[in-house]
């Protein structure tokens, strides 16, 4: 009879420590389930809504981007010139993810690193042109997106006439800025791919500083000027 209560009393000692320990796991695995979809929504505004410090996000991607020189394939307005031919073979067409060139629109206070290629590491580290476009010098579409919180907020202070200038490794480009339109994300008037003629549209979200997806896209759109022209048939 001594033993057994004396087992009764270490069972019931256990009990004392291990049920209080079931009782917290339990409540806080409720209580993460509860809090964390919450809380996961706020360290991602978060980072969107700081992500605008011009900070690299992300190294995944391969830089091949070398400067020409700024005198060549500068603009004059009062000396009008033959755009320079460059054969498609001398140069390197960037795959998917590459960081091939600079945006710059000084009125708008933008210089962006210029990636093929519109993903999250590609938008979290400059603006990118859609992969279903064309480059600089191509003589077609060309359709550049950007975060409106962050690379592309200048956009706001677009203006027709403004020079937007495209840096890549085989030439220098400049474009004029000939309309700013707002219209829905699924307007598919927005752009034309297929288009035969060189232009540069460029899109963000809108309103500028709205955090998110929002339905209403800002497009920019500019002709060309100056710049090389690509040789597709050397």
């Amino acid at each position: 009879m001594h033993k057994h209560h004396s087992s009764h009393r270490t069972i019931n000692g256990k009990n004392f420590v291990i049920l209080p320990i079931i009782f917290c796991v339990l409540i806080l695995g409720i209580c993460t389930a509860v809090v964390y979809p919450s809380t996961y929504g706020l360290i991602a505004v978060s980072n969107l809504f700081f992500s605008g410090t011009g900070e690299t996000k992300s190294s995944k991607y391969e830089n091949i981007f070398v400067p020409v020189a700024e005198e060549e394939d500068v603009y004059d307005p009062d000396k009008p010139q033959t755009p320079r031919t460059v054969p498609i073979s001398s140069i390197q067409y960037p795959v998917y993810g590459d960081l091939f060139g600079e945006l710059i629109i000084e009125d708008c206070q933008i210089q962006d690193n210029m990636f093929f290629g519109d993903g999250d590491v590609q938008l979290n580290n400059g603006v990118g042109v859609y992969s279903g476009s064309f480059i600089p010098g191509y003589g077609r579409t060309i359709l550049v997106a950007g975060h409106n919180n962050t690379y592309f907020n200048g956009l706001k202070y677009a203006k027709a006439g403004q020079k937007v200038k495209l840096r890549t490794s085989y030439g220098n480009y400049t474009y004029e800025i000939t309309d700013v339109q707002v219209k829905l994300s699924t307007d598919k008037t927005a752009y034309d791919l297929l288009a035969e003629k060189e232009n540069l549209i460029m899109y963000t979200c809108y309103p500028f500083d709205e955090l998110g997806l929002t339905p209403y896209r800002c497009f920019v759109y500019a002709k060309f000027v100056s710049g090389p022209v690509i040789d597709k048939n050397s």
